[in-house]
């Protein structure tokens, strides 16, 4: 028989990171534990030890300092979306926080664990949060480090052990964003894609700068430059950006999985895009 996994409860940031750094490659994070929970149907092995976060204060806080948005990584998808409903700039992030999944995972799964795991490719979070120019805190006893989400995502898979997601920043803008997502069922099902859109217009309504990000299409989401570049100076039209959608997105080299083939994934990418642009509106 496998001997069930130790667990510490920390009760402090810093009692977290010891504890961490003392387990090494042993020991993992636990918060929301709802990608951890489902590792025996994934055929994976748990670690031998856990330490718990929910005690850690820091890691629930949502606060807005100097025009940057901090949200704890311990905060639950449906705390994120209800913090930042009626914001239209930050829109992408409560519509991606307030539809993954289903109600009761969205009351568990927290914002670190989305970002954090790094086989679950259809994460909401990561294009939202890729589309607003997130940076991410990462701590462990020697300090912290502050960097862009996109590099984090290239090197969380190599993390040495004792280092902790605990903060993630987003610049308030006078951006309006969106979130379009396609899942094969209606509710509690993971998206086939999704697209994370975000844009400023100038004073004659033209797009001045366009952030756009894909999810679930790879293994790992990134933000779509080409079709940036191609949407600026553009009016906010749906079938425009579908058209430009459509010629760039061979650049994409979907993956295949049980639920969708990779090459469905792209082919509903301009789809996703117009949708996205129209709900701008």
């Amino acid at each position: 028989m496998t001997a069930s996994p130790s667990f510490y409860a920390a009760s402090s940031l810093s009692a977290a990171l010891d504890a961490l750094a003392e387990r090494g490659p042993q020991g993992a994070p636990l918060a929301g534990g709802t990608w951890i929970m489902r590792a025996p149907i994934r055929h994976e092995p748990l670690k031998p030890a856990y330490v718990g976060l929910d005690g850690v204060p820091e890691l629930g806080r949502i606060e807005e300092t100097d025009g940057i948005l901090s949200i704890g990584a311990g905060v639950t998808h449906a705390r994120l979306a209800e913090a930042v409903a009626g914001r239209p700039e930050l829109r992408v992030l409560a519509e991606a926080a307030g539809r993954s999944a289903n109600p009761a995972i969205r009351r568990a799964a927290t914002v670190g664990g989305n970002l954090c795991t790094t086989d679950f490719a259809a994460a909401d979070l990561v294009p939202a949060l890729l589309c607003l120019d997130a940076e991410v805190e990462i701590a462990s006893r020697g300090g912290t480090e502050r960097l862009p989400l996109a590099a984090f995502l290239s090197l969380r898979h190599s993390l040495e052990p004792g280092r902790l997601l605990t903060r993630v920043f987003v610049p308030r803008s006078g951006a309006v964003s969106a979130h379009a997502r396609l899942p094969l069922r209606k509710a509690g099902d993971y998206p086939t894609a999704i697209v994370s859109l975000s844009v400023t217009r100038d004073t004659a309504g033209r797009i001045a700068q366009a952030r756009v990000a894909v999810g679930s299409v790879e293994t790992v989401a990134r933000r779509w430059t080409r079709l940036e570049a191609a949407l600026v100076g553009t009016p906010l039209c749906g079938e425009q950006a579908h058209r430009a959608a459509t010629e760039l997105a061979d650049e994409f080299a979907g993956r295949d999985g049980v639920e969708a083939p990779g090459w469905y994934r792209v082919s509903v990418l301009p789809v996703l895009v117009r949708r996205a642009v129209i709900a701008l509106h």
